[in-house]
């Protein structure tokens, strides 16, 4: 046997040899020594559990037979913020919870089944004791009508489209442009990328206090990178190709060389502004007219006269976006006084015109979709 350590030092000299009974860990408290003991430990703790389930069970019972807590119909339902969805249509969603506890409707189920509404943009349910149910709900607001096919209808921002009806229309007088290329078959992304170069458009148009898209009564959105415009001129629309960007500033180029365009060559269908130095004019095919209409492609170059090329079955003139599109203009003097006073009238008169004829079309869809909703025809 090894020595002894000395006395007051034995955390300096570990004991040898196999450990004595009195190093074991200590009993927790709550454990029994004896067997008899565990076994009624652990009968206690059946018990409080089972006590604990049944007084759930008994409470749950209890609540579902009050009929203090019970559903009794569609008027302990209230809801705030209908306009376009009616009541009718909401109380659908919560059919089958009347007579059911309020404890029991499943609040975030609801929740997600109105969002589902084409018109309910965000929605919320709440329980109010004993027996009511409160739901508020914030709507979509539509930016746009929008065409397929031979149906007239709105859309939103995100590109929803929403259905309308007789009343809301008689109501709302709606004045929007009309959009194109956007499809109830195409995915939600991609009818939300379309309606973020609209928004963009409008928004350009209309900065610093301008109201251009007033004078806008149809955008081609089938192609999201060229936003095509239809403006309403005097004898025939125009098709204008605006791209994806700078829209004020094409735009007011548009402005300033359309009636010398029109003027020029009246055959006139299409102008693509999406180029920095050029326009893109391009003419109706076939279409009989004068000699500058209708004598192929050519390319005015703001300098000198017209350079022509080769025919092609869409005829189209290049301009010089930066220069006068008429080649009379080359070189010629200044107009006098009354003759430019006598233009800026003109412009003025055709741009009032423009706007008219944007508002007529606009009420005219708007009595197109009140009689789709209401299944008359016009």
């Amino acid at each position: 046997m090894p020595p002894a350590p000395p006395a007051g030092e034995d955390d300096e000299f570990p004991r040898l040899g196999p450990r004595r009974f009195d190093d074991a860990p200590p009993r927790p408290w709550w454990r029994p020594a004896s067997k008899a003991g565990r076994i009624f430990l652990a009968l206690g703790a059946l018990v409080v559990l089972g006590g604990l389930t049944t007084i759930v069970l008994l409470l749950r019972n209890y609540l579902d037979r009050d009929s203090r807590f019970r559903i009794e119909g569609s008027v302990n339902i209230q809801a705030a913020g209908l306009a376009e969805v009616s009541r009718d249509q909401m109380l659908q969603v919560f059919g089958e919870d009347i007579g059911r506890n309020i404890f029991f409707v499943p609040l975030a189920e609801r929740r997600r089944q109105l969002e589902q509404i084409p018109w309910i943009q965000r929605a919320t349910v709440m329980r109010f004791l004993p027996n009511q149910i409160r739901v508020e709900v914030m709507e979509r607001q539509p930016v746009a009508f929008v065409r397929q096919g031979q149906q007239i209808g709105l859309v939103d921002a995100n590109g929803v489209l929403l259905d309308m009806s007789a009343a809301g229309m008689a109501r709302h007088r709606f004045s929007f442009p009309v959009i194109t290329g956007i499809d109830a078959r195409d995915t939600l992304a991609a009818r939300k990328a379309r309606m973020a170069v609209y928004q963009r458009l409008i928004a350009d148009l209309d900065s610093g206090g301008r109201h251009f898209s007033e004078q806008i009564s149809e955008i081609d959105l089938t192609d999201p990178e060229d936003a095509r415009m239809l403006m309403p001129e005097p004898g025939r629309d125009i098709l204008a190709h605006f791209g994806q960007e700078r829209f004020l500033e094409r735009y007011q180029r548009y402005l300033a060389h359309i009636a010398d365009w029109r003027q020029q060559y009246p055959n006139l269908a299409a102008v693509d502004l999406r180029y920095d130095q050029q326009v893109v004019l391009e003419m109706t095919p076939g279409a009989g007219g004068s000699q500058a209409a209708s004598a192929g492609t050519k390319v005015i170059d703001g300098l000198g006269g017209a350079k022509p090329s080769a025919a092609t079955p869409a005829e189209s003139i290049a301009a010089q976006g930066s220069g006068d599109s008429s080649p009379a203009s080359n070189g010629a003097k200044p107009a006098a006084k009354h003759a430019a006073k006598s233009t800026v009238q003109s412009r003025a008169a055709e741009e009032r015109l423009r706007r008219r004829r944007a508002e007529a079309h606009r009420a005219a869809l708007n009595k197109q979709a009140m009689h789709a909703a209401t299944g008359q025809q016009p």
